[in-house]
């Protein structure tokens, strides 16, 4: 059951500390995370003292089934003629709305009788500390993501395509419970995985390859995401083993530095800073690491230029990574619980594998 009262109670301090009569969400995750909502089309006004959910026809039965610690209304009349409607009625004077929405939706927001003011990241940062209720969503969907990927796994095997094995990887993660993939599943191999974020194609694993896989699963609207890199079995594979063993090495310096109070770049310069002086620092180009949570991607991130404090709580990923052109790349990703200290959520192994023997 979603906290939706405490959620509430919490934005509201937020907004007062904001100096805004009211925020109007529009963020379809945010409102979500606000209500318990899981339809695709509604918005949440929360003022000082009281919240509004307005949805359309399509949802009103379903409203009333999730929506948690709000009063219902209903979009019929085309949304901002609700919310003029809801501002002169709510006394509202200084609107907050949410800085992602569109242009077009600000364009239409200055018509209204009220001061507008953007607002940045306000439920967001409220979402970077999971409650109870969201850890166990967020284990279920590494539960399901880690038992998808071991039934894969006899699969991925020399001569067969990486779009097969996606299309694997992605059934047993339906079969499992999952509504549908995290993202689009990642499976790159040989010269193809020097490409930290390629898709999937119809080329064909060969001897010798590293194969990165890169996916996640779902439960009860919260994603997991994790990668792991096999090596297949073939000629001239040292240099491959060294450069895995100093990305995993990497990963593990990046987990022992995280703790509570830590600034997020603290983490970054720890996988960094051993990759570097490994010499292959021109080769991780990509930040270590992200929150995850009702998006794959959310706050906090880890990286070289964000430095927020970490807090009890977040859920984030650790993803070091060396990519080499014109050899291929490895990339070893968990998820992990801030708890005092960093306590690793995903268990799948992290040992090189060598595949195809």
């Amino acid at each position: 059951m979603v906290h939706a009262d405490n959620r509430a109670e919490k934005l509201r301090r937020v907004i007062i500390s904001k100096k805004i009569d009211a925020l109007l969400v529009t963020n379809i995750k945010n409102v979500r995370y606000l209500t318990g909502f899981t339809g695709s089309s509604a918005f949440v006004v929360i003022t000082r003292d009281g919240s509004y959910f307005v949805t359309d026809f399509r949802y009103t039965e379903q409203a009333e089934n999730e929506v948690k610690g709000c009063e219902l209304g209903l979009e019929s009349a085309g949304r901002i003629a609700v919310i003029k409607s809801m501002v002169r009625k709510l006394g509202i004077s200084r609107l907050g709305f949410e800085s992602g929405a569109t242009y077009e939706f600000y364009e239409q927001l200055k018509r209204l009788p009220v001061r507008l003011s953007a607002q940045k990241g306000l439920v967001e940062d409220l979402r970077m500390v999971k409650d109870a209720q969201e850890l166990s969503s967020i284990r279920e969907a590494i539960r399901r993501a880690e038992e998808a990927f071991l039934a894969t796994k006899p699969f991925i095997r020399a001569g067969v395509t990486e779009r097969a094995v996606g299309l694997r990887l992605e059934e047993e993660l339906k079969k499992r419970g999952c509504r549908h993939a995290a993202f689009d599943i990642i499976v790159a191999s040989g010269k193809h995985s020097s490409m930290p974020h390629a898709g999937q194609t119809g080329k064909k694993i060969g001897k010798g390859d590293f194969v990165i896989i890169d996916w996640g699963g779902e439960a009860d609207g919260y994603y997991s995401d994790m990668t792991r890199t096999l090596l297949m079995a073939g000629p001239d594979l040292e240099q491959k083993k060294k450069i895995y063993n100093i990305v995993n090495r990497a990963r593990e310096k990046a987990v022992q530095a995280v703790s509570a109070g830590r600034g997020s770049s603290e983490v970054d310069a720890a996988a960094r800073k051993f990759i570097a002086d490994a010499g292959f620092g021109d080769f991780f180009g990509h930040g270590t690491g992200h929150g995850i949570g009702l998006d794959v991607h959310e706050a906090p991130r880890i990286s070289r230029t964000a430095n927020r404090p970490l807090a009890e709580g977040m859920v984030f990923s650790i993803e070091p990574g060396i990519y080499l052109p014109g050899v291929g790349g490895v990339r070893i990703e968990d998820l992990v619980l801030v708890e005092g200290r960093g306590i690793i959520l995903t268990s799948l192994g992290r040992r090189i594998e060598i595949t195809g023997r």
